[in-house]
């Protein structure tokens, strides 16, 4: 009976396999673009920061600067990319693969910024990976949607409206009291308003990705109220991300941003779709106990992570001897220290 069922999800992923290359494919090359704008952004910021008020403080001289912007067009790049993919393969096959734009950031930032990566650092991102690559393999098939009023029903269910409600009212108390005393130490401030509010965007793309496949298939969607209360969404939640997201690159080390951004984005994500979509209803113990085996590892690595920024910005009083000397003789990168033990140490 088992064989069966493992027959039937194989010949369904056969018959859906070219969609799931081209979102595949788009993922994978939004990846690309957007593991280098992480770079691109990070030395625009800097760049903007040395004659005019840092972003990391409130400042938005960036705005003005057009290596940031370049930085920004290559990102917007990989989202129309990524966007794209999620209307051909499913949020959890797709969310995983941001896994690569880890690792171009972390290679690019070690060649381009002079970034280093502590060794339980490249541990928690070998993790990340694996935890990652186990959700993928397990992961559930894709429930069929026909139209943005089928989405629509799915996205106002008791569980679903509890989540986005518990998600709003997490992001207004993190931006309230949290991020005011504790954004330029503490890098989970920033990066999880980014995280809990593209959870819920990734939800509004993909129902405005179908709606856009459907309506190019023929089947208009975007005479649909819904159509348009999902972009509203989807701009919304793009403008809060980029807004904190930037904050946290011009504050904490990018190879600890990337990394750690895409672990609590990618696991958010998935919980949001196994709520809307029901993803485990029609899986076996095995199978969910193995995902959360993923979670599991993705986590582990999130905290090597953290311990990663501790033993960079508290190792010991040669690290801070040197990084005064560097200031002495003309340097600027302190990349690897936020701003408040910067201004302590001047």
């Amino acid at each position: 009976m088992g064989s069966s069922q493992e027959a039937g999800s194989f010949g369904d992923t056969q018959q859906i396999s070219s969609d799931n290359v081209k979102g595949l494919c788009l993922a994978l090359s939004s990846s690309l673009f957007i593991g280098s704008s992480f770079i691109i952004k990070k030395k625009g910021l800097q760049k903007a920061g040395s004659s005019g008020l840092r972003a990391g403080a409130g400042g938005y001289s960036y705005l003005v600067e057009p290596l940031w912007w370049a930085g920004m067009i290559t990102m917007i790049v990989g989202e129309i990319a990524n966007f794209a993919a999620y209307a051909f393969a499913p949020a959890v096959l797709v969310t995983p693969l941001g896994a690569l734009s880890i690792i171009i950031s972390a290679a690019l930032a070690h060649m381009i910024l002079g970034e280093k990566l502590h060794i339980f650092g490249i541990v928690g991102c070998v993790l990340c990976v694996v935890g990652s690559t186990t959700i993928v393999l397990h992961a559930p098939q894709e429930r069929q949607i026909e139209s943005v009023k089928e989405l629509w029903d799915l996205a106002t269910e008791p569980a679903f409206l509890l989540y986005a409600t518990l998600v709003v009212v997490a992001v207004v108390i993190i931006i309230v009291q949290y991020v005011p005393k504790y954004g330029q130490t503490h890098i989970i401030a920033y990066i999880g308003v980014c995280s809990l509010v593209g959870s819920i965007g990734v939800m509004s793309v993909r129902a405005l990705g179908i709606a856009l496949k459907l309506t190019f298939s023929g089947t208009n969607q975007l005479l649909y109220p819904q159509t348009w209360v999902f972009a509203v969404v989807v701009a919304t939640c793009v403008f809060t991300q980029m807004n904190y997201l930037n904050k946290a690159l011009d504050t904490f080390n990018t190879a600890l941003v990337s990394p750690i951004y895409y672990v609590t984005f990618t696991s958010l994500t998935i919980i949001a779709s196994v709520i809307m979509f029901k993803d485990w209803n029609g899986q076996n113990a095995t199978q969910i106990i193995t995902e959360l085996c993923g979670f599991v590892t993705i986590l582990s690595g999130t905290f090597l992570l953290h311990k990663t920024k501790d033993l960079v910005e508290v190792s010991s009083p040669s690290v801070f001897m040197r990084h005064s000397k560097h200031d002495e003789e003309g340097g600027s990168d302190q990349e690897g220290i936020p701003l408040k033990h910067r201004e302590s140490m001047q």
